[in-house]
């Protein structure tokens, strides 16, 4: 048996933040508490949205005490702010970061019993949905708007942890490419990067199957052919990413990733790299690792990708190709897929061993162990 959750409802285009005001009233809410995080604020992004509730007399407050790896401490933070503004709704506007604390904080205040953020790691059998959310992504990339997924970051252990709960998704997302506009071009290209890996690993993952894998081709195929112009904020490359970004999310978030995830989340949790910039810069290697095991998924990946002559190619030379194919997209936006520089000789037992240990690593196409994550983590050094 299989499993698929999306969002009651989804608006996509330019101009989709414009049916917020109509979904809030329709569904009786009274007061928003709007996540996003400073950067938002400080360039005029999260405004977008709060002059459309203002001019729709709908009240809010801002909680923006969100850091671009939240910790647990950023939703213990937003779970008193959304008791003391006695909202009934969140609005959450921002890419993962902002949505994943927003999961966090929704999920608290409906099932009290796991105030304690860290018992929501792994698949948490919470009774009941988070409080009504409304997300609206900001960048293109983390999918979080349609996911069953959120990540934070335990400082005091180092550590990032993943939460699975279907009572955490959004009811509606808004998935306007205009909210993506100010990203500048690094960030544009490692969330660009990351959706593209969401895509990939899903298409491969253990727990692929047919719905899933029509999600994950198409997002490959439209990413691989939109990012580059997103990069250069070309209207088409946006919107293109807008699209991708949300359809890797609907196939993933139902059949799981591997071990690239598991590898950049401790990435994150060690230096403080970006999620997407982490996923990139692993993805060549994990692909050529996870190869063997993949049938002839590459063949169509290479095909999405937009390589040439595929079809007259062994199994081999498809396979390289497809790894290849995804380098040079990364290279192409400006990411180098290297670590030196970055890991730490003396960290990499204790990063392989927290991959190991991450929700995400099970779902690898190839078994893995810890030795075999130690190997990828130094190839890239």
């Amino acid at each position: 048996m299989n499993r698929f959750t999306l969002n009651e409802t989804s608006y996509h285009g330019a101009g989709a933040i414009n049916a917020i005001p109509e979904e809030i009233a329709k569904r009786g809410f009274k007061k928003v508490f709007v996540a996003t995080d400073p950067d938002l604020i400080k360039f005029g992004v999260a405004k977008k949205v709060t002059d459309i509730l203002d001019n729709a007399g709908i009240a809010y407050g801002i909680y923006s005490d969100i850091k671009a790896n939240p910790t647990i401490e950023n939703v213990q933070n937003g779970v008193a702010a959304f008791k003391e503004m006695d909202a009934d709704c969140i609005v959450a506007i921002g890419g993962g970061s902002a949505m994943d604390t927003a999961k966090a904080i929704g999920i608290i205040i409906t099932n009290p019993e796991y105030a304690d953020v860290r018992s929501l790691e792994g698949v948490a059998p919470t009774k009941n949905k988070c409080v009504p959310t409304i997300a609206v992504p900001t960048t293109a990339g983390t999918a979080a708007e349609v996911t069953i997924n959120y990540v934070i970051t335990d400082v005091e252990k180092k550590r990032k942890f993943v939460c699975v709960d279907t009572n955490d998704i959004p009811v509606v997302a808004v998935v306007d490419p205009d909210m993506m506009a100010s990203m500048p071009a690094g960030l544009t290209a490692a969330t660009g990067m990351d959706a593209l890996t969401h895509a990939i690993e899903g298409y491969i993952t253990k727990g692929a199957w047919e719905l899933s894998d029509m999600f994950h081709i198409k997002a490959i195929e439209v990413i691989g052919r939109s990012l580059r112009g997103a990069v250069k904020n070309e209207a088409e490359g946006r919107e293109g990413m807008a699209l991708g970004q949300y359809i890797a999310g609907m196939g993933f978030s139902n059949v799981g990733l591997g071990v690239d995830h598991s590898m950049a989340h401790t990435l994150s949790a060690y230096y403080d790299m970006p999620h997407g910039k982490a996923c990139a810069t692993l993805l060549p290697a994990v692909m050529a690792f996870n190869a063997d095991y993949t049938g002839t998924k590459y063949r169509d990946i290479a095909i999405a990708m937009g390589v040439q002559g595929v079809e007259n190619m062994t199994q081999a030379e498809y396979r390289a190709a497809a790894v290849e194919a995804v380098r040079q997209l990364a290279e192409d936006v400006g990411i180098v897929t290297s670590l030196k520089g970055v890991v730490k000789e003396e960290d990499i037992d204790a990063l392989a061993l927290d991959a190991y240990n991450d929700a995400c690593r099970p779902g690898n196409p190839r078994d893995v162990s810890v030795e075999d994550i130690i190997a990828i983590y130094r190839s890239l050094m």
